[in-house]
């Protein structure tokens, strides 16, 4: 569970990274949710739940699915899986959510987007997780020979989301944050980052 133990500065300090702030993601175009995910997520919120970890899997999972399925199923979703990128820099352990340009199968391939749900649903405090994954999964890529130019994260504790962009040595954190209450901006902001890999 190594990408758990960064803060954001360890993960800035550790990768010689910069830290940048921009208001919004891009312009993006907003994505109206199926029949089938708005039903799906009214059942959710009104289940109680043991945990917010469920809580938020059970929101952000079909979220995915319908993204997976919109998009002719052109990524793989990868839930609680093994980053392994390099246990020396201690970039590896689970990530909550990575999605990898590739057909589904059981080892990722090609991780462009890594998710962490946010610790006590606070989320500057899984910032330093997440770019550490993200961090990950380009070294991950590098060593599989499959290179790109930007790696996309997201911390969410379900209700709020906020994505972060990996690029060279700038780690742009973008402080609009985006609502469940406003289903098309998140789905259009992920649209945004399945988009940049066609």
């Amino acid at each position: 569970m190594a990408y758990s133990k960064f803060s954001l500065r360890d993960v800035l300090e550790t990768f010689d990274l910069t830290e940048i702030h921009e208001k919004n993601i891009s312009e993006i175009k907003k994505y109206q949710p199926s029949a089938w995910l708005l039903q799906t997520l009214d059942y959710s919120l009104k289940v109680a739940y043991v945990s917010e970890k469920s809580r938020s899997e059970a929101i952000i999972m079909p979220i995915l699915l319908e993204l997976q399925n919109s998009n002719n199923n052109s990524f793989a979703i990868y839930s609680g899986a093994n980053l392994d990128a390099d246990k020396k820099l201690r970039l590896n352990g689970e990530c909550d959510f990575v999605l990898s340009k590739s057909v589904q199968s059981v080892e990722i391939n090609a991780p462009i987007f890594c998710m962490t749900e946010a610790k006590d649903g606070v989320i500057p405090k899984s910032w330093g997780q997440c770019i550490a994954q993200m961090v990950g999964a380009r070294v991950y890529n590098h060593n599989h020979k499959r290179n790109y130019d930007s790696i996309y994260g997201c911390v969410t504790n379900g209700d709020n989301w906020q994505f972060i962009k990996l690029t060279g040595n700038s780690v742009t954190i973008y402080d609009s944050m985006f609502y469940l209450n406003d289903l098309p901006s998140i789905l259009g902001a992920f649209q945004f980052v399945i988009n940049q890999y066609d």
